[in-house]
């Protein structure tokens, strides 16, 4: 997935009230850059972390930019790695997976649809089969890497993530296949885990809803100032892999425990 226009390097004075940052640009001048994130970024919002906006492109848009990416210091090693941190450009690399066939178990569903609505909500992407069999796959971006390349999912409370896992849970018990997708927008992580000591109810319903079904599989992308990379190979487990414990890789599996 490329960005629609290249992206703008600053360095991040603060981040407030959430969904606003302070960038201060390469040219010294300062933007007030939109922070798609409603997580709390555990790790990705230090000020003096050097960060990418992208200029917005909707006309009349109250903030300028969109902030992209962050370079952090990277889990378990002593360089930086970049990381995606707008949770709204995590869809965009399954959907061009899915549209090529190149997400194995899922390569078998021709209709692709996205973001429609369900009982409770929306499901980001309903899939069908030719002979008719329906599944539906939930998506969630995952920025934070702990420790050992261990990143935990949520780095906040979502009761919203809990209500998508009852959801998929609901969808799976009328006969239809169910999916959770991480999308780990950064190279350095390993495995994905439930942040139990974050959200111990959303580590609580995911452990309930994997018994009742739900598929859950993780992915490692790279994000780069020109767009997400990776796509070869999209794959995921519930166990660590061997393929999830070669460090370092740019893109590929990253396991669920």
């Amino acid at each position: 997935m490329d960005f629609a226009e290249p992206l703008l390097a600053g360095v991040l004075r603060r981040r407030r009230q959430r969904f606003l940052a302070e960038v201060q640009l390469a040219d010294g001048g300062i933007v007030t850059a939109h922070c798609p994130n409603t997580g709390s970024m555990l790790g990705c919002c230090e000020p003096g972390f050097r960060v990418w906006p992208g200029p917005a492109t909707r006309p009349g848009r109250r903030c300028p930019c969109t902030w992209e990416l962050v370079s952090v210091p990277e889990s378990g090693g002593d360089g930086e790695t970049l990381v995606g941190i707008n949770t709204g450009r995590a869809n965009a690399p399954v959907h061009e997976a899915l549209q090529r066939r190149r997400i194995p178990g899922l390569d078998a569903y021709p209709a692709i649809r996205r973001e429609v609505p369900v009982d409770n909500g929306r499901i980001d992407f309903p899939l069908q089969s030719a002979d008719g069999a329906r599944c539906f796959v939930e998506v969630k971006n995952v920025t934070a890497a702990v420790s050992g390349g261990r990143a935990p999912f949520p780095d906040a409370v979502s009761s919203r993530a809990c209500r998508h896992l009852r959801e998929l849970a609901r969808l799976a018990a009328e006969g239809h296949r169910s999916v959770l997708r991480y999308v780990v927008q950064r190279r350095d992580v390993e495995c994905v885990a439930p942040a139990a000591e974050i959200d111990p109810d959303y580590a609580g319903t995911l452990a309930r809803v994997r018994r009742d079904g739900v598929e859950v599989l993780a992915w490692r992308g790279r994000g780069t100032p020109r767009g997400i990379r990776g796509g070869g190979g999209v794959t995921g487990s519930l166990q660590r892999s061997r393929a999830a414990t070669r460090r370092h890789s740019t893109s590929g599996p990253a396991s669920m425990v």
